[in-house]
C-alpha cells in the first residue's frame, strides 16, 4: 500500500513539475480600439491666469470621472494666433459607446461644477457656438504609431 500511495505522489509530483515548466503561449488579446481628438476653442485673455490655475490641480472627482468615460491620454495647450489666443486639446477614447459615455460625464455633478467654472473663460469658435458647444472638432490629417 505504501508502495502504491509513494508512485502515485511521485507520478502527481512529476506531472505537475512537467506541466508547470512548459512555456505556455501568451493568450491573444485584442488591443483596445482608440479613437483620437483634437479640439480647439478660443480663450479670454483675462481668463488665462484663472484657467491655468484651474488645471494646475483639477479636481479628483473630475479626473476620475474623465478616466470612468475611457478617456487618456488628455491634453490641452494654449496657443497665440494672430493676436488671439487658442486652447488645442488632444485626447484618446478606448470605449465602446462614446456618447454615451459623454452623457455619463455630462450627468456628473463634479464636472458639471468644474464647466462652471471653466467654460465662462473660454471663447467658442463659430460653428461650436452656432451648436451652443465650447470646443470644435479637428479633423486628424496625419498619425504614427
Amino acid at each position: 500500500m505504501k508502495q502504491g500511495l509513494f508512485l502515485y505522489f511521485s507520478a502527481m509530483v512529476f506531472f505537475l513539475f512537467f506541466s508547470c515548466s512548459q512555456k505556455q503561449p501568451p493568450a491573444k488579446t485584442t488591443p483596445p480600439k482608440v479613437q483620437r481628438f483634437g479640439m480647439v476653442t478660443g480663450i479670454k485673455p483675462e481668463k488665462i491666469p484663472y484657467y491655468k490655475q484651474l488645471h494646475a490641480a483639477v479636481w479628483p472627482a473630475v479626473r476620475n470621472k474623465i478616466k470612468e468615460c475611457h478617456i487618456q491620454h488628455y491634453s490641452i495647450y494654449l496657443k497665440e494666433v494672430d493676436g488671439k489666443p487658442y486652447l488645442f486639446s488632444y485626447f484618446e477614447y478606448t470605449g465602446d459607446d462614446f456618447d454615451a459615455d459623454m452623457q455619463k460625464m455630462a450627468a456628473d455633478s463634479a464636472t458639471r461644477r468644474w464647466w462652471r467654472e471653466t467654460d465662462p473663460a473660454q471663447r467658442p469658435l463659430p460653428d461650436a457656438a452656432a451648436k451652443k458647444q465650447i470646443w470644435s472638432p479637428m479633423e486628424e490629417v496625419f498619425h504614427l504609431q
